[in-house]
């Protein structure tokens, strides 16, 4: 199996609080891999480690074979990783496409990508002109994944897509998360199970700062009790 991205036995801290205290995932190219665990298991700051954005003190990252730990997050992003953060985070002063448009790594990005974001988030071609902060929460999350998506990037990390959204919201942006994977790897945290099982190829499961378990998301939803013991999942 190739791997996009390997992240090997990290230890992280922020100040004084040891977070990861020995997390690993495996990425496999052109798949979508979902990190689970409760609230406050390591989760995002897992996917933030991978970014540079909380260093990592020990342990490896490997993207496409080049070790990540100790560059900064913007060396790392234009290697080819976007990155999605919770609660949105666009600016929502700014029009949907000056939002767009400060994504771009070269000039040209949006341009030979439009095409592409439209397809797969058609409101946002009808929105084009509004503010960031007229747009609904279900809006501004196909906003933000749009921006990750005008360079071309071979990796996505995306942070609970569905926190918040009604379910025909949450249900539109599965399907654009299934599409886009066709063309990228994603690996996304995702809080909703059902949102999880439907979507993810793999799966690496965080429990207090570890990852303990890890495999296909096809034999996890056939394992209640593993998912009862760690998810607290029915």
């Amino acid at each position: 199996m190739n791997n996009i991205l390997e992240v090997r036995d990290i230890h992280t801290y922020i100040g004084q609080f040891y977070i990861l205290q020995g997390v690993s995932v495996a990425v496999p190219a052109q798949s979508i891999t979902v990190l689970l665990g409760r609230n406050g298991a390591g989760k995002t700051t897992t996917l933030k480690s991978i970014m540079g954005l909380t260093a990592p003190r020990r342990g490896e990252i490997l993207f496409e074979g080049q070790n990540l730990v100790g560059k900064r997050p913007y060396d790392i992003a234009r290697l080819g990783i976007g990155f999605v953060p919770e609660h949105r985070a666009i600016f929502k002063a700014l029009t949907v496409r000056e939002n767009l448009e400060i994504a771009e790594r070269s000039s040209g990005d949006l341009k030979k990508r439009i095409d592409f974001i439209f397809d797969l988030f058609p409101d946002l071609k009808r929105l084009y002109t509004l503010p960031g902060g007229q747009l609904s929460g279900g809006q501004q999350q196909m906003l933000a994944i749009a921006r990750a998506l005008v360079p071309e990037n071979r990796l996505l990390l995306i942070d609970e897509p569905s926190e918040g959204l009604a379910p025909v919201i949450i249900e539109s942006l599965m399907h654009a998360i299934r599409t886009l994977a066709k063309q990228t790897t994603v690996l996304l945290v995702e809080q909703n199970f059902i949102v999880a099982r439907h979507l993810a190829d793999r799966y690496t499961i965080i429990e207090e700062g570890r990852s303990v378990h890890a495999g296909e998301m096809a034999s996890l939803t056939q394992d209640p009790a593993l998912i009862h013991r760690y998810l607290g999942a029915a």
